[in-house]
């Protein structure tokens, strides 16, 4: 995966994150649409996640393309 495709990536998920946020208005969300939410948020983590060592590895004048998506559990303990 290239920079744009893991920008298109992340654009996706933030519609879909937006979408389901914008039909809660009101009501709220049902539990399968919290945990979908809750899914999106961590897939835009990793993604977020992804493209920070993508660069990282630019900057330092190595191959962003052996950068790899790592595990939820790993980027969800990060503190921000």
């Amino acid at each position: 995966m290239d920079d744009e495709d893991l920008i298109s990536r992340i654009h996706e998920l933030v519609e879909e994150e937006h979408r389901l946020e914008h039909s809660a208005e009101g009501h709220g969300l049902s539990s399968d649409d919290a945990a979908r939410l809750r899914e999106l948020e961590v897939q835009l983590d990793q993604c977020w996640d992804l493209m920070r060592q993508r660069r990282a590895r630019r900057s330092a004048g190595l191959d962003p393309q052996d950068a790899h998506a790592r595990d939820a559990t790993v980027v969800e303990r990060y503190e921000q």
